[in-house]
């Protein structure tokens, strides 16, 4: 096996990395030219290589800083102590924003098409990705099915349709015609729908009747003189 040569880390590290992490994230693995990502970050070529050898080692540290950012703001999801009817319309809305990100349809694009050349770095994606977020919604779940909020028999299963519900629609606008394309009215009417159907499906009697007294309820509409 051929022994990876060392990283440098210096006092230019991290003007580089972001420069390659523009680059890379714009281009993609093949796409991405070391004169484009030396010009990007205000460096020379030699500067460059003095820091990485080669540009696989700087795309594995670049995809592997995104994973990070991606891992850490995971870790909010669900550590709010209030009835799950009102902290799940900010679970949603949380990961459905992300998904339609620049930023989170990026590093998916990324992940995606270098998955064949990066094995290793597509298996720690969905590890620190879509299983580690499955992994924190099911704790969740649990939590609140001890305090006889939901009723789930299968807490994977139900994680992972909650996240697919948070894509419906938007995700898949947001890859092919960019985040740009899903206005702030379809993400509302997604997360509305993904909070009623989790809800109405999973939730116990008590939840269920709350969602639906929810919707009852009349429309005020203010008036000129208020």
């Amino acid at each position: 096996m051929q022994k990876t040569p060392p990283i440098t880390r210096g006092r230019k590290f991290a003007q580089v990395l972001d420069g390659a992490r523009k680059i890379f994230l714009r281009d993609g693995f093949e796409g991405a030219s070391v004169d484009d990502i030396a010009r990007e970050a205000g460096v020379s070529k030699a500067t460059l290589y003095s820091y990485f050898p080669d540009k696989r080692l700087m795309f594995i540290e670049v995809f592997r800083a995104e994973l990070s950012r991606e891992t850490h703001d995971s870790k909010a999801l669900v550590n709010i102590d209030l009835p799950v009817h009102q902290v799940l319309p900010f679970v949603v809305q949380m990961l459905t924003g992300h998904l339609v990100s620049e930023f989170g349809i990026r590093v998916w694009r990324l992940s995606a098409s270098e998955a064949e050349r990066f094995p290793a770095l597509a298996a720690e994606y969905y590890n620190s990705g879509p299983r580690d977020v499955q992994f924190k919604l099911s704790e969740y779940f649990e939590y609140c099915i001890s305090r006889g909020e939901l009723e789930i028999d299968d807490l994977a299963l139900a994680a992972d349709q909650l996240l697919q519900l948070c894509a419906v629609r938007v995700f898949d606008k947001a890859m092919f015609l960019g985040p740009a394309s899903v206005t702030d009215e379809e993400i509302k009417q997604c997360c509305a729908g993904t909070v009623r159907m989790f809800l109405l499906t999973y939730g116990s009697k008590a939840v269920r009747d709350q969602v639906r007294s929810q919707e009852a309820r009349p429309v005020r509409h203010s008036t000129a003189a208020e």
